[in-house]
């Protein structure tokens, strides 16, 4: 998954500098205000946008490219993209960083389907939620090191800002020279290819051992139950009666995640943390020390998403999001007559952070890729993503005229948003740890007919499910 490295303040008034200065050179006269921050949308807005198109282009490269395929080809996107942004200034070309970020956002949206689709299919049945965390985890340790990167006394500087954009080709280099050596996904390979020998010798490799009798049969089994979902697609996906809960589920999840009030936390958070008396200068080491905590948080939760599970993370998560923006709504107000309240905002914003980190952000992923089958899994993570990216573009676009109107009570929109998340999260989706997808699959039916059965036929259809 790739990191949006534009938009901390200080980067943000370098490139509008550059943009000003790069006209006034071109056309000797000084840029209107309304012009730069036209230009400055377009490159804000280009991220999401490009984001949109990866994911609506992920469904159909890995069906035929393969994952691991894929992952190779979208690596391209991000050298590109480096290059183009650590010349901008060099050569004065402001639509070079602008471009850029269109291209960056087709490569996150690419790989922020394709990754946790690769790992979850990748995974033994008991590690399936720790080895699809790393994702996740590395992404935290990547926002990390760009806050590090962008500090004042590093790159965060005039001359600096260049260099540490074009920082996204370095992790591309390392994978392109490092995933050939990676095998292909076992299930794509046998359900999808058709090739049982590659499937198990890729599975030989995974698991350092001959015998993958067990995991070919299990392989075997699903590719029979899912007779009915072959050449899936989008379209197919969205009109499936069969499907249709466990759509609804994807996009709810995925609301939940964006609207969580997240994107509103990380707006405030710089203001928020400089009410306590902390200067500018220091609030950029407080935004690292938080962030190693949220890292440090998600490196443990690698150890229990397997034992807790999947739904008590969703759960908890939302709920102490939920609570986190009505309390934080309450310190906000009460900072204008107490001032020791903002020590209290503080203490709530890192609080829904961690909620955040918790649930929200790294769990929709993961459920996603155990509740749908092999052949519809690729469709389910454009329609999940597809919504993931064009929420991101309406938070972009939208956020900045809301937050004029409600101010501080901005965040009262997203508290029962995260309310309705989590009720629809405990009615509604199985817990789907040390499952099989096959399992999995067959919880989500049974759940979504419990729905519309009367208590005793419901609570009998669930204690079946326990057996399948």
């Amino acid at each position: 998954m790739e990191i949006d490295q534009t938009d901390s303040g200080s980067k943000k008034g370098f490139i509008q500098g550059f943009y000003n200065e790069t006209y006034r050179e071109w056309n000797r006269i000084n840029t209107d205000r309304k012009l730069v921050l036209f230009v400055w949308g377009l490159t804000t807005s280009f991220f999401p946008t490009g984001g949109l198109i990866g994911a609506l282009l992920s469904g159909p490269l890995v069906d035929k490219c393969g994952r691991k395929g894929t992952l190779l080809l979208n690596n391209i996107l991000p050298i590109i993209s480096g290059v183009l942004m650590g010349c901008s200034k060099a050569l004065q070309v402001y639509e070079f960083i602008t471009f850029a970020r269109l291209v960056i956002g087709i490569s996150a949206g690419i790989s922020s389907s394709v990754v946790p689709m690769y790992l979850a299919e990748l995974a033994p049945l008991h590690l399936r939620g720790a080895i699809t965390m790393l994702s996740h985890l590395f992404f935290a340790i990547g926002v990390l090191l760009v806050q590090i990167f962008g500090l004042h006394k590093i790159l965060g500087t005039h001359e600096g800002w260049p260099i540490m954009l074009s920082l996204t080709a370095i992790p591309a280099v390392f994978q392109l020279l490092l995933l050939p050596s990676f095998p292909e996904s076992p299930r794509y390979l046998l359900i999808q290819r058709r090739d049982e020998e590659k499937a198990r010798q890729a599975l030989k490799k995974l698991r350092g051992q001959d015998d993958v009798h067990d995991e070919i049969e299990e392989l075997h089994q699903e590719d029979v139950a899912e007779k009915a979902e072959k050449q899936m697609n989008v379209c197919k996906l969205l009109h499936s009666q069969e499907l249709r809960w466990a759509v609804i589920s994807v996009v709810v999840l995925i609301l939940g995640q964006q609207f969580s009030g997240a994107y509103v936390v990380y707006f405030y958070m710089k203001n928020i943390y400089l009410t306590t008396g902390i200067n500018e200068e220091n609030v950029s080491y407080m935004t690292v020390a938080v962030t190693m905590v949220l890292v440090l948080v998600t490196s443990m939760l690698i150890y229990v998403v397997d034992f807790w599970g999947r739904k008590f993370l969703l759960l908890s998560g939302f709920a102490i999001c939920s609570i986190s923006c009505l309390f934080l709504t309450m310190s906000l107000e009460l900072q204008r007559t107490i001032s020791w309240m903002s020590y209290i905002s503080t203490a709530f914003v890192i609080i829904f952070l961690l909620g955040y980190t918790i649930g929200p952000a790294p769990i929709p992923s993961l459920v996603i890729a155990e509740i749908f089958l092999q052949s519809s899994r690729s469709s389910a993570f454009v329609v999940g993503q597809s919504v993931h990216w064009f929420c991101s573009f309406l938070m972009e676009m939208g956020f900045l005229h809301i937050q004029i109107y409600l101010w501080t009570y901005t965040f009262l929109i997203f508290s029962p948003i995260c309310l309705a998340t989590l009720i629809y999260i405990f009615k509604v989706i199985p817990e789907t740890k040390n499952n099989t997808f096959l399992v999995n699959r067959r919880l989500v039916a049974i759940h979504a007919n419990s729905l519309n059965m009367d208590p005793g036929q419901a609570n009998e259809q669930k204690l079946r499910g326990h057996f399948v």
